[in-house]
């Protein structure tokens, strides 16, 4: 074999691998981050931000996609039909794991999904107009009772943590209310400035309209008091023995994603969490960092999933 055609041959093994490596390279192409909220709400912003730091980590855009609707559940949804290539990635709410147990849903969370990163959670409370003559929680109750049926309470979603802690809230306190689901704070608030509704449960992406005077804040659902509002008070405080409630929330794929493009996936948006831009709109909407890894978050949702299946139960919450 002459020299030229041996040096050729042996040019073309050695580049296999690296041609290899380079094609499974991952990723090579935009991501699209599913995010079931509306636009302009605090989810939103927040996902927002995590897709930007996660464009500069991965070197690819992230494509943030609106899915708001059905109790935060069409992202999870879509992803769970999705090929399990690491391109399509999905917010993954409490209510989303919640929901398969109250009424038919289009995946299983325990079969259909390979969790990635475990984010944050929100930061709850209840907010009514600044010009509205209630200054207490305990001014809501005494009139909603005074006026049964024409108090209207929104919520963030039908079936959401807030819409079941709004309702448990009236039956503690033998109320009668009317219920108004939104597809998320962006379409809530506009209600509550308008004066369709009397008050709403409210991440913390209201709190600048809370600074700014439009919106007043009358409890929090937290532990303990948030430091940008000491005067609020925790239901705890109030007298709701039990009620710390919050809704944490994660990333998820398709089930059968690849370990390596998981990895990447998961570095990725770890670095994207912990990105300073991104920590600064976290500060800002006063939700906490609550980092786990690809098996912790694994885990976790295990749990978390087997925890609301027994809340459903418990309640009975289940519609068929």
């Amino acid at each position: 074999m002459p020299l030229a055609t041996r040096r050729a041959l042996l040019g073309a093994a050695l580049a296999t691998p690296m041609l290899a490596r380079a094609q499974s390279r991952f990723p090579d192409r935009p991501i699209t981050l599913l995010v079931p909220f509306p636009a302009g709400g605090a989810t939103d912003v927040q996902m927002r931000a995590l897709g930007e730091a996660a464009s500069r980590a991965f070197g690819q855009t992230v494509i943030t996609d609106n899915r708001p609707g059905a109790g935060s559940t069409l992202g999870p949804a879509t992803v769970a039909r999705a090929k399990p290539d690491g391109y399509l990635v999905s917010q993954m709410t409490l209510p989303a794991l919640r929901l398969p147990f109250m009424q038919r849903m289009a995946y299983d969370p325990r079969r259909d999904f390979t969790p990635i990163i475990h984010l944050t959670g929100y930061t709850f409370g209840i907010v009514v107009r600044a010009e509205s003559p209630w200054k207490t929680w305990q001014e809501v109750v005494a009139d909603a009772r005074r006026n049964p049926g024409r108090h209207r309470w929104g919520n963030t979603g039908a079936n959401g943590t807030p819409h079941l802690a709004m309702v448990e809230l009236a039956e503690r306190e033998k109320l009668e209310v009317v219920h108004v689901p939104f597809r998320g704070e962006a379409d809530a608030v506009p209600a509550l400035l308008g004066g369709h509704i009397e008050a709403t449960a409210a991440g913390t992406g209201l709190y600048e309209l809370i600074k700014e005077g439009k919106l007043r804040l009358l409890n929090v659902w937290t532990p303990d008091r948030r430091p940008g509002f000491p005067e609020v008070p925790t239901l705890l405080e109030l007298g709701y023995q039990g009620m710390v409630i919050t809704s944490p929330y994660g990333l998820v794929a398709p089930a059968g994603l690849d370990p390596e493009t998981l990895a990447a996936l998961h570095e990725g948006f770890r670095r994207a969490l912990h990105d300073p831009a991104h920590l600064a709109v976290l500060a800002r909407l006063d939700q906490p960092l609550q980092y786990l890894n690809s098996a912790d978050y694994a885990r976790n949702m295990a749990e978390t999933i087997d925890m609301e299946e027994a809340r459903v139960k418990r309640l009975g919450l289940s519609t068929g």
